[in-house]
């Protein structure tokens, strides 16, 4: 057989062509939307592995619980402010959209800010340790992001570059940047964080479970490290970015992230210092 039949042949077994069926679905008289369904399903499954982890450190799994509300409390509209204030100039003829957040724009990075500051406050409120918790929710966290992002493939957003890849993303015209509307095709860059998530939430459990003594705080900073990196490169790729000026909002970001994670890691071993917390270092109570 002739090498380009070898290579037209290797290329049709790769060939993935992802199509949405759309941001919703009816189910009876009602219609759902994906986005949504996706999210009510990252935050139960959350959940479940938190208290789980948590009952392998002898931690109350109803702590998780009542930390799950404040966190979805303030995460989601955390999440949509950050989106709206670097999408200023668009929601500014568009104010009706801004609580509309079924139609998608909502930032992990807004998110994760809210989150912190959620447990913060409930870490203090409760006089548990801010680190201890937020070591529990990191995998839950980047599971969760890594189911989300397929709510950007319901909703054909948050694509990359126009490709001709074996795999690539089908997006429809009404959604695609001016500047390429002419081309069918993109990078699916939701599989790519997707999938990257998925690796990075293997590692976390892995080390959850292979050293139950690490530090408190370790796992938190390893999530922060290896999801910043990922984002950073995928980012690139995107066409649909927040910016700031010339600057992709994320990758500044994620630039943020792995050098806060790198430095919180040094303090904690070559250094052997703890890190700042809310309370004294105690365990969490389990009644």
């Amino acid at each position: 057989m002739a090498p380009l039949t070898c290579l037209t042949l290797a290329e049709s077994s790769l060939a993935f062509q992802f199509t949405s069926p759309g941001a919703t679905f009816n189910l009876g008289p009602l219609t759902m939307h994906w986005y949504g369904l996706l999210i009510a399903a990252a935050v139960l499954i959350g959940l479940f592995l938190a208290q789980r982890l948590a009952q392998r450190r002898q931690v109350d799994p109803e702590l998780m619980a009542d930390l799950v509300i404040w966190l979805v409390l303030a995460a989601i509209p955390a999440a949509r402010l950050y989106y709206v204030i670097f999408s200023w100039p668009y929601y500014s003829q568009h104010p009706e959209q801004i609580i509309q957040i079924w139609r998608g724009g909502i930032a992990i990075h807004g998110a994760i800010l809210g989150g912190i500051l959620a447990t913060l406050i409930f870490s203090r409120l409760n006089r548990v340790s801010f680190w201890q918790l937020a070591d529990l929710v990191a995998p839950s966290l980047i599971l969760g992001q890594a189911i989300g992002r397929w709510g950007n493939f319901f909703n054909s957003e948050a694509f990359g570059a126009p490709t001709e890849l074996p795999w690539k993303l089908y997006i429809p015209y009404d959604r695609r940047p001016a500047v390429s509307r002419d081309e069918l095709y993109y990078h699916p860059t939701f599989l790519y964080e997707s999938l990257w998530n998925l690796g990075v939430f293997a590692v976390l459990l892995f080390v959850f479970y292979k050293f139950p003594k690490i530090k408190r705080g370790s796992l938190f900073l390893l999530y922060a490290i290896a999801y910043s990196s990922g984002r950073l490169w995928i980012e690139g790729l995107r066409t649909d970015s927040l910016m700031l000026g010339p600057l992709k909002m994320a990758q500044m970001v994620s630039l943020l992230g792995i050098a806060l994670g790198i430095l919180g890691l040094v303090w904690l071993y070559p250094l052997r210092r703890k890190l700042p917390d809310v309370v004294s270092d105690q365990p969490v109570p389990n009644p």
